[in-house]
């Protein structure tokens, strides 16, 4: 598990001045890594830190010379149009960057001069997806939001007999995953309308959220060589907020036998910041006390640390603003907020599960936690879910009700980190409109 260092020190201030504020999402102790270029250029995609409102140009940097030793060869691997590169470095590097960064962001660091002129301002700056993504798998970690679904649709048998045993996944299309601020198109399937023989063919009428988290890998392993749930954590970079889009009109009729397919592959968004593993180091938690009647984790999937502080608490919450509302000027409006220290199995569970049969996990690979779904209804992180299958409607502030979301609602999800004596850190938004269908 990561440990507490200087650069979690809650006292720690910025001369960058937003990074100050008590509302930042990216205060020193949270440097978060993402890829952008300034908007409307045809400047090279290449990575970046964001610090309060502004990002530090890590290619500008490193050519200043603002870096050393190992610092230094993590900055220039930052400076491609992905990741990659800077994830495979490994945990050392990761954390030297880290370091570094931290000492020469802090008030009164010497080479904050040379360091002010590689800030770009995030209001100029436009985003790509942080990482080339090899491969995608979306898990199913929240037994809350699987209780709700499966209780819709086998009232007697909500949750399935392999639940409570392994970490449930399925393998996700990459190529549609795409960044916060870019919009989609509603998608088109066949559905099968309730009392009809035979299927339609046309855009989705039941488009639907799903708040989760994305685990971005960091180092892979070999083929054939599974990462032990100990060594979980130095796999992993970092994390950032996910909505995995679902149309729940096609799901129902495409995904008997083999599972998702068109209802899930059209869009996912990502935020553009990875909140890296080590800054979430303060807000380890216990995972879940399962109940006396549920199995314990099988010996691949348990572990002492795991077991103290393998879950995260990580705020959460869905915000809609419809067309409505925006040509109103009101602003978005909360649906519903979790938190995901309530999942039922843990990021390094997903993580030792994925590769206990020899899969080989690559720098990039992204793994989805599934809806983070909590206990009570209004934790309840997927429309399908508060609105019980769109049985009742959600009434928006405006009069507006939602059972599934129209053409041109904007969904935006938040992520933060809180507590007494640790620095409030964020994860930046990940948001985009739902537009119309294609002809």
């Amino acid at each position: 598990m990561s440990t507490l260092n200087e650069t979690h020190d809650p006292s720690l201030k910025s001369w960058v001045e937003s990074a100050n504020r008590e509302d930042s999402d990216f205060p020193i102790q949270n440097l978060p890594f993402g890829i952008f270029r300034r908007r409307g250029t045809a400047e090279a995609w290449r990575g970046g830190v964001a610090i309060g409102d502004q990002i530090v140009d890590l290619a500008a940097a490193h050519a200043a010379g603002v870096f050393e030793g190992e610092a230094a060869a993590a900055a220039q691997a930052c400076g491609d149009s992905s990741l990659n590169r800077f994830m495979a470095l490994g945990p050392a590097a990761w954390s030297a960057l880290r370091l570094a960064l931290s000492r020469v962001l802090r008030q009164g660091a010497a080479q904050a001069g040379a360091l002010r002129a590689c800030l770009v301002p995030q209001a100029e700056a436009e985003y790509s997806v942080p990482a080339k993504i090899g491969d995608y798998a979306d898990f199913y970690t929240s037994i809350h939001h699987a209780t709700n679904i499966g209780r819709q649709f086998r009232p007697d048998n909500p949750l399935m007999p392999n639940y409570k045993w392994i970490p449930i996944g399925y393998h996700g299309r990459s190529s549609s995953i795409i960044v916060s601020g870019r919009d989609f198109h509603r998608p088109k399937g066949q559905t099968l309308p309730p009392g009809a023989t035979a299927p339609v063919f046309g855009p989705s009428k039941k488009m639907d959220i799903e708040l989760e988290l994305a685990v971005f890998i960091g180092t892979g392993n070999e083929l054939g060589h599974p990462i032990p749930l100990t060594d979980a954590d130095a796999h992993v970079f970092g994390l950032t907020l996910l909505n995995d889009w679902s149309a729940r009109d096609i799901q129902p009729w495409e995904y008997q036998p083999l599972g998702p397919f068109l209802s899930k592959n059209f869009a996912s968004t990502v935020s553009p910041w990875i909140v890296t593993l080590e800054a979430l180091a303060p807000y380890r938690v216990a995972p879940p006390t399962r109940p006396a009647d549920d199995p314990q984790p099988l010996p691949y999937l348990d572990s002492p640390a795991n077991r103290a502080e393998g879950a995260l608490d990580i705020q959460l919450e869905v915000l809609l603003q419809t067309g409505r509302m925006r040509q109103a000027g009101d602003a978005p409006t909360r649906l519903t907020a979790t938190s995901y220290r309530h999942a039922y199995w843990t990021l390094g569970q997903m993580v030792a599960h994925h590769t206990a049969n020899g899969c080989n996990l690559q720098p990039g690979d992204m793994l989805g936690t599934g809806t983070l779904s909590g206990p009570t209804l209004d934790q309840a992180c997927a429309l399908i879910e508060l609105t019980v299958g769109g049985k009742n409607p959600v009434t928006l502030p405006n009069g507006e009700q939602r059972t599934f979301l129209d053409d041109g609602d904007r969904i935006v999800l938040r992520g933060w980190c809180e507590k007494p004596g640790a620095a409030r850190i964020g994860f930046g938004e990940c948001a985009a409109t739902v537009l119309p269908a294609l002809a």
